[in-house]
């Protein structure tokens, strides 16, 4: 009996947040440039009309740049790339007229760092630890 009361709770829980309309869009962004070479992860969040937030995909959202190709929601800005920013356009595709834009400046620092594997990591662990003993 519990079981069918979460099922149904859950079920009617699902279906209310599908059946809201979205009222507004927002970029709620993971950080604050963007990378070249990378795949940049463009979050979208629709807006309802419950309050509530839904996270939007690219099958809910067209997304534009004068820069870079896109992969679902990530934007990939090429290397060759010159400009410092990139103007990002997201529209809601069941509702075209409701759109943001917004302008991310792409990281100038070409130093990255490098990305050590586990047993690179390792090693430097054995090291450090040598050297306090």
């Amino acid at each position: 009996m519990l079981k069918s009361i979460l099922f149904l709770f859950a079920f009617l829980a699902a279906t209310s947040a599908h059946s809201q309309k979205i009222d507004s869009i927002y970029f709620h962004l993971y950080t604050d440039s963007l990378k070249k070479g990378r795949y940049n992860y463009i979050n979208v969040d629709g807006k309802l009309s419950n309050g509530r937030y839904l996270p939007l995909n690219d099958k809910q959202v067209k997304f534009e740049s004068n820069g870079g190709h896109w992969d679902g929601n990530n934007l990939i800005i090429d290397s060759s790339y010159n400009a410092d920013s990139v103007v990002i356009k997201a529209t809601l595709i069941e509702r075209p007229a409701l759109s943001k834009i917004i302008t991310i400046y792409i990281r100038k620092s070409t130093d990255e760092g490098k990305v050590y594997t586990e047993q690179e990591l390792y090693e430097n662990y054995k090291k450090k630890k040598k050297k306090k003993d």
